[in-house]
């Protein structure tokens, strides 16, 4: 930690994050099965330098917290050189606990599952949910724990965007500094760009001072693939309604006969959307969560085929570390080659598009 303490998140943060969504019991019926370990262990080796979950995504915090424990973890990868990110506030489905108590309790707790002595990111999780004054007041407990030393960075988490710009200002009204970093999610896929709206999107965060956004859920937890959402033993979770579900997989089945995945293509272009709309004071990271070694090298691979024209200053300082994933300006023949496809799907989902769960 002391090597990056003062340094801005916006020189640290990676454009490629592993989210631990997948390791859930919403996506999978035994999270606990899954090799966790190889997962983990391949993804450091492929270049991921940051991971992202929450104590409301079951086992997952316990499951990665073992991984990077592991000596194939420890030995080659000191803790300094990679980000661990979390979440307070939401415990279930319906339950929401954003007490002072509970809230410093979670942190605690996340820091013994995770095994390690601080977190980089703690955000609230899915503010909407809850009224804005729980939310200031969990701000300040995380406030209070960066001061402490456990926390490094603090932000906020959700869906409705009109939300997040607003406690976004509200949180810089209150504590004279402005959050270091909001997660949206689904809100930057093939299906909907309003995280590029200028009103709710990224620029109003901006507005506010915000210097890190995260794009979580590029394939709008599953939607955007072949094979229809995922179920794990939790049932159907998934809010998407069904002709919005029937298309997705028209439009996976159209891209399929072009020779390309509606996975592959989805996951391109909201990375390089949040490439575009990065810059060497602002950046926009992509959060994917996988559930299996074969989703992680295709979704690397997939972002390898975005990655390439470097541009002088906007590269990330973990470039350092061995992690190919920098903030580049993305690859303008694969852009080129994918954006009849981009126009195809939308094209299908015509009536859908922008349309918010």
């Amino acid at each position: 930690m002391e090597k990056r303490r003062d340094c801005k998140l916006p020189e640290i943060i990676p454009p490629l994050i592993l989210g631990g969504g997948g390791f859930n019991y919403q996506v999978n019926a035994n999270p606990r099965s899954l090799p966790i370990r190889s997962i983990i262990k391949s993804a450091f080796e492929l270049g991921f330098r940051a991971f992202d979950t929450s104590p409301y995504y079951g086992p997952s915090e316990e499951l990665i917290g073992d991984a990077l424990s592991q000596p194939a973890v420890t030995e080659k990868y000191p803790r300094e050189e990679y980000i661990l990110m979390t979440k307070v506030g939401r415990i279930s489905a319906e339950e929401f606990n954003y007490s002072p108590t509970w809230v410093e309790y979670s942190v605690r707790r996340s820091l013994q599952r995770l095994q390690t002595s601080y977190l980089d990111i703690v955000f609230c999780h899915d503010v909407e949910f809850v009224t804005e004054n729980d939310v200031m007041g969990a701000l300040g407990v995380l406030y209070r724990l960066v001061a402490q030393g456990l926390i490094r960075y603090v932000g906020i988490s959700g869906y409705r965007l009109d939300v997040l710009v607003k406690l976004s200002r509200s949180a810089r009204e209150l504590y004279g500094r402005p959050l270091d970093i909001v997660q949206s999610w689904a809100q930057l896929t093939l299906q909907n760009t309003r995280l590029l709206s200028d009103d709710e999107g990224l620029q109003a965060l901006l507005n506010e001072g915000v210097s890190c956004v995260c794009n979580s859920s590029p394939l709008a937890i599953g939607l955007l693939r072949s094979g229809g959402v995922p179920q794990g033993s939790l049932g159907d979770f998934h809010p998407a309604p069904a002709e919005l579900r029937y298309l997705a997989q028209q439009a996976a089945e159209w891209v399929e006969a072009h020779g390309e995945s509606l996975s592959a293509l989805s996951m391109r272009f909201s990375i390089s959307q949040a490439l575009l709309a990065s810059s060497e004071s602002f950046r926009v990271s992509t959060i994917t969560g996988v559930s299996s070694e074969l989703e992680l090298t295709e979704n690397v691979a997939a972002a390898r085929q975005v990655f390439g024209h470097k541009v002088s200053k906007l590269n990330s300082t973990f470039e350092r570390s061995g992690s190919p994933f920098t903030f580049l300006l993305p690859q303008s023949l694969q852009l080129k080659l994918d954006q009849p496809l981009y126009e195809g799907v939308q094209k299908i989902l015509h009536q859908w598009l922008g349309y918010s769960f």
